[in-house]
């Protein structure tokens, strides 16, 4: 038997695990992401997969921190693998720590540090009368891999796009460049390019974080809508296996923030909003300068919302057919 919290963040779900699955080895919270992946991952099948998630769910295991300064720590699970960052994912964490009480709430601010693979991570919520009107996430340094690159796609012909790190790698492709409209009638055709792309760049140029391990790889492609500039941003997430992000996608905010950054279009300090294919918003900002592995790199902060949806105990019979869940 599993506990959880349900929670969705701007329309994308977070399966909040609190229980049922013990500490997983580890000393780092990455070195417990690549254990679980190892030897674990029929644990994410189990609770993302169908009959108990469907084909976009995701979810956030909550351990013991690995380090003195944080107050949790989390392992990202969904559809597509376990991610060392999930930005929607934390705001939907952090609401759930408050709301349960799980963390010590303050108003008008409760400030919780989280320890996750892809390093630490700040979610200061907004709290009012008990309840977590928003989330602001300090996410891990971002950084661009490469600007206005180009990539031959069988079937697509070369296609432009660029590269950027927010928690994960973000490969950043105008609809335009293929021939799509944004359009959510015409969503088939906008995954069915957006995984030709990343299979391309995977198989061609893979990027490498050079500070994380067992990172190395792009699973999603952020497709930019007409007229979006470094004010307002408006996208179509295209991720691995086969799905969409609901929400904005905090890492991808980020990843986007970073490009922006690099071709001296967007400054610390100014408000970024990137809106998703469904019309939800995050509000995001660059506050400082840093390095990751001596590559330019800024530190993003992500505004958002996320409403607790579910109190739930998910359960395993031993004769069940389907102990891994399947896709569908």
């Amino acid at each position: 038997m599993f506990t959880a919290v349900d929670s969705h963040t701007e329309g994308m779900p977070t399966r909040v695990v609190t229980g049922g699955v013990g500490v997983i080895p580890g000393a780092t919270m990455n070195e417990k992401r690549l254990h679980f992946i190892e030897h674990l991952d029929d644990l994410r099948l189990l609770l993302m997969n169908e009959p108990r998630g469907h084909s976009a769910m995701s979810g956030a295991i909550l351990q013991p921190s690995t380090r003195d300064d944080c107050d949790w720590g989390v392992l990202y699970i969904e559809v597509s693998g376990c991610l060392p960052m999930c930005g929607h994912g934390t705001i939907g964490v952090a609401t759930v720590l408050v709301e349960t009480g799980m963390v010590e709430v303050v108003e008008p601010v409760t400030t919780i540090r989280l320890d996750t693979p892809a390093g630490l991570v700040i979610a200061r919520v907004a709290v009012s009368d008990g309840h977590a009107e928003s989330v602001t996430l300090e996410n891990v340094p971002s950084y661009v891999v490469r600007l206005d690159d180009v990539v031959d796609v069988p079937g697509y012909g070369p296609v432009p796009y660029s590269l950027a790190f927010g928690g994960n790698f973000y490969a950043m492709v105008d609809l335009d460049a293929v021939g799509l409209p944004f359009d959510r009638s015409r969503q088939q055709e906008i995954l069915t390019a957006g995984l030709a792309i990343m299979t391309a760049i995977n198989e061609t140029a893979p990027p490498k974080h050079p500070e994380i391990e067992g990172l190395d790889h792009v699973h999603h492609v952020e497709f930019i809508a007409p007229g979006s500039d470094a004010r307002l941003s408006r996208h179509a997430m295209a991720i691995y296996p086969g799905w969409f992000d609901r929400s904005p996608c905090g890492t991808g905010t980020s990843a986007r923030m970073a490009e922006l950054w690099g071709r001296g279009e967007l400054a610390l300090g100014d408000d970024f909003v990137n809106e998703s294919f469904i019309g939800s918003r995050f509000t995001g900002r660059l506050i400082a300068e840093t390095t990751v592995g001596g590559i330019p790199a800024v530190v993003p902060t992500i505004t958002g919302r996320a409403w607790v949806t579910g109190i739930g105990q998910y359960l395993l019979d031993p004769s069940d057919p389907f102990p891994t869940g399947f896709s569908f």
